[in-house]
């Protein structure tokens, strides 16, 4: 169950979950998720109270874990530029022409248009197609792989986030930001894999990072590089 709060100029949203259990206690996972686990019969009213209450603090952790997630400095879309695609870094060329295009030719991405305006729209829009491509390649044999625990999810959905790589919704569905394509297959593995562990165990218990170790020993590393690598 689903609910949100206004704290100031702030919206707090936050899933609740009942559970034979004596105190409503908060929880914000590295995920930027405010989970709320409350005892069974528990009123919305009353946990709104709670979160309320508790939005300082709520606010505060979802700040410190915010300052994990990597942010692209600006580019400005000119030709010597270096831009990523699948962890390689890559030239810039803008070249005018009168066809609109986006490319990769041998450690170059080469744009061509007469409206330098639009280089970074069409940049953007060429990421996405990629990603779209790209990340159904990358997740076939990952959801394969999964298969055992007889879970498949729904769809494998592209949306850009703000502060997540990437989200899986209650209906199975995974989302992946597409600014992954920027990084290295085993990064976006990382990112399908923890999703994918979502489908599974829904909070971030013990037994899921047990599952996650399973299924990907390394994943702490590629997580690390994923953060670094696009700061």
């Amino acid at each position: 169950m689903k609910d949100e709060i206004l704290f100031g100029s702030k919206t707090i949203d936050y899933t609740i979950s009942f559970s034979e259990r004596k105190t409503l206690g908060i929880t914000i996972t590295p995920e930027m998720e405010v989970l709320v686990k409350a005892p069974e019969g528990t009123s919305q009213e009353k946990i709104r109270e709670k979160v309320l209450k508790r939005a300082p603090w709520v606010i505060k952790q979802l700040s410190y874990f915010l300052s994990f997630y990597p942010k692209m400095p600006e580019k400005l879309f000119v030709s010597g530029e270096s831009h990523l695609y699948m962890g390689r870094h890559y030239r810039l060329k803008v070249t005018a022409a009168k066809k609109e295009e986006v490319r990769y030719k041998g450690r170059f991405i080469e744009v061509y248009t007469n409206d330098k305006s639009k280089v970074k729209q069409l940049m953007s829009q060429w990421y996405r197609r990629r990603a779209k491509v790209k990340f159904q390649e990358i997740a076939q044999p990952l959801i394969e792989k999964f298969a055992r625990f007889k879970i498949e999810p729904s769809d494998l959905y592209i949306q850009e986030m703000a502060t997540r790589w990437g989200s899986c919704t209650p209906k199975g569905k995974i989302i992946l930001n597409p600014e992954l394509i920027k990084a290295p297959r085993p990064c976006i593995e990382y990112v399908i894999i923890h999703e994918l562990c979502h489908l599974i165990h829904h909070d971030h218990t013990t037994k899921f990072l047990e599952l996650q170790d399973r299924m990907m020993p390394d994943w702490e590393k590629w997580k690390e590089k994923l953060e670094r690598l696009l700061a």
